[in-house]
Formats: C-alpha cells, sequence, structure tokens
C-alpha cells in the first residue's frame, strides 16, 4: 500500500484555540496535497508549556473523548484523512499525560497512545505535569496501516522501538518538542540534532520500517525549536527532510517494503530471545 504522509511543523500561536484553528487550517492544506495520514507535532494545541514550571497550565489539558476528539473526527471524516494528534491528556484530577490520539479515516477513534518515557532536564519539566503512560505500547489499524506511536523522549529508547515494531506496525511516528536552549552553542545544537537524527533511522534500520519524526519550530521562552522534521525508509535512506521554518512535508511510502528488507535483513529471525533477560534489569554487576 502506497500512503502519502505529512508532517506538520508549524510554531505555537498566542493561545490553544488559535494554536488549534491554525492547526486545523494546515491540515486542510495538507490533505489538499493529497495526504492520506497526517502527523502533529508534540503538544500541538499548545506552546511547550514544559519549559517551566506553572501549575496554572493544568487548566489546558484534555479529556478524550469529548469536543476535542468530536472536532477533529469530523474533520478526519470530512477530509477522509487518518490523523495523529498529540496533545495534554487529563483522565482524572491530578492525573495527566502526554499523549496521542488516533483518529481514523471515517472519524472513528482508533484510540490513544500515552507516553511511557518521561524527561526531566532543564527547559524540559515535564516530570511536573505528566505520569508515565499506564496502557503500553500501541499500535492502531487505520484505514492506511498500521501505525505505531511513540512520543519524543520514547525516540532515545531502542526496546520503545523494538517493541512497537513487534506488534507489527508499518510506521513509527514520533512526534516531538526539542530545540537547543538559550545557553547552548550552534556546535552543541548541531550534535544533538545528528544524534537524534541517527537515533530515529537507527531503529528504521533495526526493525525493517519506516520511521518519521515531526518537530515544532520557532522560538518559546528560552528554548528554539529546530524543526528539521524527517522520514526514513527502512533502510535509513532520508525520503524527506524539512528545514527549520514552517513547513508541511510530505513524502510517499510504500509499506510492502518492510517486507522485502527483512527478508533481506532478517534481524526478527535471528534474535536470540533465549539470552535476553538481562534487559528486565535497571543496571547489571558482576
Amino acid at each position: 500500500m502506497s500512503v502519502r504522509l505529512a508532517l506538520l511543523q508549524y510554531a505555537s500561536a498566542k493561545s490553544a484555540g488559535e494554536t488549534i484553528n491554525y492547526a486545523e487550517g494546515l491540515i486542510r492544506d495538507a490533505a489538499k496535497k493529497g495526504a492520506s495520514l497526517i502527523c502533529l507535532q508534540e503538544l500541538f494545541h499548545a506552546d511547550y508549556f514544559c519549559r517551566e514550571v506553572n501549575p496554572d497550565r493544568f487548566h489546558d489539558a484534555i479529556q478524550v473523548p469529548g469536543p476535542f476528539t468530536e472536532r477533529f473526527s469530523t474533520l478526519a471524516s470530512e477530509l477522509n484523512v487518518v490523523l495523529v494528534l498529540p496533545f495534554f491528556e487529563e483522565e482524572a484530577p491530578g492525573v495527566y499525560y502526554n499523549s496521542a490520539v488516533v483518529i481514523n479515516s471515517d472519524g472513528a477513534l482508533a484510540g490513544v497512545y500515552r507516553k511511557m518515557h518521561i524527561p526531566e532536564d532543564p527547559g524540559f519539566h515535564e516530570k511536573f505535569y505528566f505520569t508515565p503512560g499506564d496502557i503500553g505500547y500501541q499500535v492502531f489499524n487505520t484505514s492506511v496501516g498500521r501505525i505505531g506511536v511513540l512520543i519524543c523522549w520514547d525516540q532515545w529508547f531502542p526496546e520503545a522501538a523494538r517493541i512497537t515494531s513487534m506488534m507489527d506496525a508499518d510506521l513509527l511516528i514520533y512526534p516531538t518538542a526539542i530545540g537547543t536552549l538559550s545557553h547552548e552553542s550552534n556546535t552543541e545544537k548541531e550534535e544533538f540534532h545528528d544524534a537524534w537524527r541517527t537515533i530515529q533511522r537507527s531503529h528504521a534500520i533495526a526493525n525493517g520500517l519506516f520511521v518519521a519524526a515531526v518537530n515544532r519550530v520557532g522560538t518559546e521562552g528560552g528554548t528554539t525549536f529546530w524543526g528539521r522534521s524527517f522520514v526514513s525508509g527502512p533502510m535509513g535512506q532520508i525520503l524527506a527532510e524539512a528545514g527549520e521554518e514552517e513547513e508541511i512535508l510530505m513524502a510517499d511510502l510504500d509499506f510492502s517494503l518492510k517486507n522485502s528488507q527483512r527478508q533481506i535483513w532478517p534481524f526478527f529471525r535471528d534474535r536470540r530471545i533465549d539470552s535476553y533477560g538481562p534487559i528486565l534489569k535497571r543496571w547489571l554487576r558482576e
């Protein structure tokens, strides 16, 4: 199956309402360009508020299902597209997640993924806001294929990519919000970008499938998000890559290549699952 993927890379507006309206306009533009699968960046409906600790931001959390999903379910059905929408989820008072909802092209909810790995770093205070995901790794059946969703900090963990791939995903999508802090140099920025790009290409190679990463742009507080969203093929080849400005990045994906790639490099066949018990330990000592 050939799928036209669109990654929406943009800067947040001044308010959540304005940002959501702007994102809807970009979704419509991507659909006009022929996209059948459209993915937005991490926490697409707001600025990256985790750059600081502010209890008032819990008011931006969204319950699912509700008016938010109703709006985008109607949009997905109207445009006949699959949507991947990362958002700030409220399950209950005091219980919040960094999540993504997948909406099928008929408007039905395919499901929700909750970010498993939660960072805590200068400018990325996510542990203040988010509970670690409690529903495990997810692959969603959609009209365009089996879509695995992982979010930002998840991208650094090969275990997450491997498990999601083993659930027969055709594509791993990583919505993210990653950038440079004001005190970091251009050299540090480029080293970080190269590592970010390399680790995700390695997931594509090691698991023999497509990988897409979508990042935001713009400066928010002391953080400048550098975009550079990209799509990798099963050999790690870069199929499409954005710059550091707003962009609708398009790529055509042939999911049948997954089978031929895994026949050439049969990593799943040759895995020594009998030897991997130690991976369940936090650390190994003699």
